[in-house]
């Protein structure tokens, strides 16, 4: 019975060290926050997505290990904000834009023909940013850095004098006010993601687009459409949006590395945007595409088109809308 006694007791003590043994090893290894991003590799944003994760995983002394998924490898573009939502995954860019229809304030950036110029796009973006954060907040979401579009024109299969030319034409909408602007200009909005833009066009399963230069660029739209009608409509804004809880859950060092390299990513992906917005329209001009101002007719409709649009905006958004549009104009006006 002794020696029974002895060696039950001896396996416990060792198992008692084993245990503890493992418990005073690292307390966990580095994770690894997936990070999707709906825009090919080589595209300004997906860069700047780079640059962020970089600055991160050199701050951060291995807590983190941010991986970029471009292109919509990991998620598609419309699954980026539920999948960042949900916990699938910790951290992703998204075009906020697109989920106007959860919440009108998502689409502050895109209402035609009020925001036309970088100067003004970054006095709306200061002046609206606080609601579009206590958004995100109510739904766990933690914004990092935004980071901002060169202005959106309209690509055409042929030249476009009046919207009675374009009714009834297929218009690629990416969010409710592009699928809005093609209601009310008689076209037919199809939903399309900019991972599958070349594919669209080419089958013919849309002959117009609004976009930036940059994704006719990306798309090699002069494959299909010849004209780029440089009305600057807007300029949006990519988001990268973090999950509120997984990022509270980091050390204070991580979190403080992940504010910091936020800061860097807006700053050198403003700058990019700026840099890049003439560049993209000479490579469509380069490469076979007509890009042209609209002429007075067109713009004039185009123009009635967005008035309507931002009437809208203000009606759906409340007092809190209208107060920012209120605010936006009275600083625009000021500095005229």
């Amino acid at each position: 019975m002794r020696l029974v006694s002895w060696l039950s007791i001896m396996f416990i003590l060792g198992l008692s060290v084993a245990v503890l043994g493992l418990s005073s090893g690292p307390k966990s290894a580095t994770q690894t926050w997936d990070m999707p991003t709906a825009y090919p590799a080589d595209n300004y944003q997906s860069q700047t997505a780079q640059l962020f994760a970089d600055k991160v995983n050199e701050c951060v002394d291995g807590e983190i290990r941010i991986v970029v998924h471009a292109g919509g490898s990991l998620f598609k573009g419309d699954e980026i904000k539920r999948a960042v939502e949900t916990g699938q995954v910790p951290i992703g860019e998204r075009l906020l834009s697109v989920h106007s229809n959860d919440n009108q304030m998502f689409a502050v950036d895109s209402i035609p023909f009020v925001a036309s110029s970088f100067e003004s796009a970054e006095a709306l973006w200061q002046i609206s940013g606080p609601a579009l954060e206590r958004v995100l907040n109510q739904q766990g979401l933690t914004l990092l850095y935004s980071v901002i579009w060169p202005p959106q024109g309209i690509y055409f299969v042929d030249a476009v004098e009046d919207t009675a030319e374009i009714r009834g034409m297929k218009f690629r909408s990416y969010n409710a006010t592009t699928a809005r602007i093609a209601e009310l200009a008689g076209m037919i909005p199809v939903q399309i993601e900019a991972a599958e833009m070349n594919q669209a066009l080419a089958t013919g399963v849309v002959r117009s687009f609004m976009a930036s230069g940059s994704s006719g660029y990306d798309s090699k739209a002069w494959e299909h459409v010849n004209y780029y009608y440089d009305v600057k409509a807007w300029l949006p804004r990519n988001s990268v949006i973090a999950n509120s809880k997984e990022l509270s859950e980091l050390s204070d060092r991580a979190q403080r590395c992940i504010r910091e390299s936020a800061i860097v990513a807006a700053k050198s992906g403003t700058e990019r945007a700026i840099y890049m917005t003439d560049w993209y329209i000479e490579q469509l001009r380069e490469n076979g595409m007509n890009v042209i101002l609209p002429e007075e007719g067109f713009a004039r409709q185009l123009s009635e088109i967005g008035a309507i649009l931002a009437d809208e905006w203000a009606d759906q958004t409340g007092a809190e809308g209208k107060q920012i549009l209120k605010t936006y104009n009275e600083l625009k006006d000021s500095q005229q």
